[in-house]
């Protein structure tokens, strides 16, 4: 308890006639509306420009059109053909289809029947497994356009086919396999035929028609 005359001792708290500690200098103020904000010191981004009102508006990328038609043209045995087709669309069905060339099989739809080989640019193709947008500007024969000869003939004089299914795809690779190999052996033939399945035949009459030509 402090004497008469002697200063009360909370006289000696910051702010009520003690000077507060010094904790560095305070940051600068400014008035907004009469009260006092600390003042930013970050530099000012500027915005940017507004376009003139003459100014053309900026152009838009297209918009992506998934899976829209595709334009393909193609010689199909001889005869130009263009037509728009879906991605997806494969050769097998554009064949079929769109064109009405039915003597293209549809069998396995995974190349494994070999029903569905047609000649692409000369070579034998699984249409099942090709997109029909993959053969733009392309030769491709069916068995519609294989030019009658004396491989069809021995097919029919050796009884080497049945139902005939298997018989376009077998065809169109035993004719594009002679163009190379002439005169092929049988074990020759039955390593080309490898991926043509036939369930009637045995493959016996049709390996003897190829031999016998």
């Amino acid at each position: 308890m402090s004497g008469f005359g002697d200063p009360p001792p909370d006289l000696d708290r910051p702010g009520f006639g003690t000077p507060a500690a010094d904790d560095g200098p305070s940051p600068p103020t400014t008035v907004t509306d009469g009260a006092p904000t600390p003042r930013d010191e970050s530099p000012a981004v500027p915005a940017p420009p507004e376009p003139a009102a003459d100014d053309p508006p900026a152009p838009s990328a297209p918009a992506a059109l998934p899976g829209a038609p595709a334009r393909v043209s193609v010689r199909v045995n001889g005869e130009r053909h263009t037509a728009a087709v879906e991605p997806r669309t494969l050769l097998s069905d554009f064949l079929r289809h769109q064109l009405g060339l039915t003597g293209t099989k549809v069998g396995c739809e995974d190349g494994t029947c070999g029903s569905c080989t047609i000649q692409l640019d000369g070579e034998p193709v699984l249409a099942c497994l090709t997109f029909a947008i993959q053969v733009d500007e392309a030769q491709i024969t069916t068995i519609e356009g294989l030019e009658p000869g004396r491989l069809q003939e021995s097919f029919h004089e050796h009884h080497a086919l049945q139902c005939g299914f298997c018989t376009a795809g077998m065809l169109l690779t035993l004719d594009a396999y002679l163009r190379d190999h002439p005169e092929p052996t049988e074990a020759q033939l039955k390593e080309a035929l490898a991926g043509n399945l036939c369930r009637c035949t045995g493959y016996a009459p049709i390996i003897e028609a190829v031999r016998n030509r």
